[in-house]
């Protein structure tokens, strides 16, 4: 393993040390990240921010010799960080499985902030070492749940005998049509392949994984040869934006734990969807945050055998105790780190801006409706010619299921303060809101941690129905009848006036609002002068 590591070292020294400041600027164009991680993305490359600052580029040179420039914040999953750029809170009693403050504390961190992060890049550990620099490698974390390697074969050619479509497959590879030139611990690798279902591990796959006699590459093994990096991805559900989100987050995590190069948040990377379905979703516009080239399938090197420089095995949407579809969350925290920084990462790619206050503090509320066959709410107009009466409102209903564009609804949701809506996929754009915001479940539907737990985590208020005698159900035909997801509901009027003005109190109450209320007026006024 430290082997491994040296010859990485070695390599990145050398890179670093060019004279050719052309690949240090290709490297700052790709950079692309808000400013408020660009100090901590440069104290995780200090060389580098050397060689920047010796550059041509005037943005960053400026950056790197301002006050912006934090020579101390980190993320928080890097070795003696001691100044994180966002700290979580843990303001609920600590119950549960904790005795303490503190470790209720470090729990949440472990389990769904930058310390999930941390555990994975302390859990890496070679499994297929070099001897040369031209020879393969691979590590994993444990279980398998996380994967890199260098100069890997990856043969397709069996796949021109499968004609049914595949999605979920355990078997898309056979013994050694996976594998690499070097020494191989099988029996240590074999151990970590206990997570065999199709969305928690990598274990289906590299199961598979054989030490060959030959360098895939140089000995010229193979058909194609990649040389961009390439994160290989098994996605979930890609209409539910719930599931969907689950493979964006883990993506930009696995960009965290991958973090050993400049270029570790490049977009200039190559993406294989682990199936034989052509990529579509309402939401694909979220894999141009992470890669600005055509997104692969199976299909695309079906019948070759193919060896890729770079290769990525990202951390899966599904993993027993993951993130976050599974994570075990500890009770009375919230405001995880690596959630805010997703969001902010995804809204600074796609280009969402944050709109001022143009209407005197008035609240921004957006009702999101549906129009499905179950969880409609039948009195929708009258809850919303309620709240619209009021002047302190500025309310407005969405349909996002109806010739919206993804982007279109990020600039909505962005510019929300009060978002409602009944349980759906839809509530995932919570992930987006203002941090000064509030979620208004407008009923659970007896799934009551789903979109709470996704509120903690992002660190944005949540509220629900609290008065179920309050709400009227109809019946059901479908055939579990029975469970609340299966019914439409119409809702006390004076009741959801209420639970609406909770939320707005919350909003108008925070801090963060405060002050963008004050920079909002502020711009103002300079418009008006001028």
């Amino acid at each position: 393993m430290n082997f491994l590591y040296l010859i990485l070292l070695v390599y990145l020294v050398n890179c670093l040390k060019c004279e050719d400041f052309s690949d240090v600027n290709e490297f700052i164009i790709d950079i692309d990240l808000p400013e408020n991680h660009l100090s901590q993305y440069f104290n995780k490359v200090p060389e580098f921010a050397k060689k920047v600052n010796q550059s041509s580029n005037k943005v960053y040179k400026e950056f790197l010799s301002s006050e912006r420039y934090d020579r101390e914040v980190c993320w928080g999953y890097e070795y003696n960080c001691k100044n994180p750029l966002y700290t979580h809170k843990c303001p609920g009693n600590h119950t549960g499985y904790v005795e303490s403050k503190k470790a209720q504390f470090e729990v949440f961190y472990a389990q769904a902030d930058f310390g999930f992060v941390k555990q994975q890049l302390q859990e890496l550990k070679v499994y297929c070492e070099p001897t040369f620099i031209t020879d393969s490698s691979l590590e994993c974390s444990k279980y398998l749940r996380f994967c890199r390697g260098r100069n890997l074969m990856l043969n397709f050619t069996n796949l021109i005998n499968r004609k049914e479509p595949l999605r979920y497959a355990t078997d898309v590879l056979k013994q050694g049509e996976i594998g690499g030139f070097c020494k191989f611990n099988e029996k240590e690798f074999n151990e970590q392949t206990e997570h065999l279902s199709a969305l928690q591990s990598w274990g289906p796959e590299l199961r598979y994984f054989e030490s060959l006699s030959k360098r895939p590459i140089e000995d010229e093994l193979c058909d194609v040869v990649i040389d961009k990096p390439t994160y290989i991805m098994k996605i979930d559900s890609t209409y539910n934006m719930y599931h969907h989100f689950c493979d964006f987050f883990n993506l930009y995590a696995s960009q965290h734990v991958n973090f050993t190069h400049p270029g570790a948040f490049s977009s200039d990377v190559n993406i294989l969807i682990w199936e034989s379905y052509i990529y579509s979703s309402p939401f694909s516009r979220a894999f141009e945050v992470f890669s600005e080239n055509p997104i692969w399938d199976l299909n695309t090197y079906r019948g070759k055998v193919v060896c890729f420089k770079n290769l990525v095995f990202p951390l899966l949407p599904r993993m027993i105790f993951g993130l976050y579809y599974n994570t075990p969350l500890i009770n009375g925290c919230e405001n995880s780190g690596l959630f805010h920084a997703f969001a902010e990462h995804v809204l600074h790619r796609l280009q969402i801006k944050q709109h001022p206050v143009e209407m005197k503090s008035k609240l921004r509320i957006t009702f999101l409706s549906r129009e499905t066959k179950y969880r409609k709410v039948r009195n929708e107009k009258k809850l919303l010619k309620r709240i619209s009466s009021n002047s302190d409102y500025v309310v407005k209903r969405v349909n996002f299921a109806k010739n919206i564009s993804f982007e279109d609804q990020l600039k909505i949701t962005r510019n929300t303060d009060i978002f409602i809506g009944i349980h759906g996929a839809g509530l995932t754009h919570l992930l987006f809101l203002p941090k000064w915001a509030t979620l208004f479940e407008l009923y659970n539907c007896e799934d009551p941690n789903c979109y709470k737990d996704l509120a903690r985590l992002r660190g944005v208020n949540y509220i629900t129905w609290e008065d179920e005698s309050l709400l009227e159900a109809s019946e059901s035909d479908y055939e579990d009848g029975s469970h609340a997801k299966f019914k439409n509901f119409s809702f006390e009027v004076d009741e959801f006036e209420r639970l609406v003005k909770k939320a707005a109190d919350a909003v108008i109450n925070h801090s963060d609002y405060k002050e963008f209320v004050k920079k909002s007026s502020n711009k103002e006024s300079q418009h008006d002068e001028l």
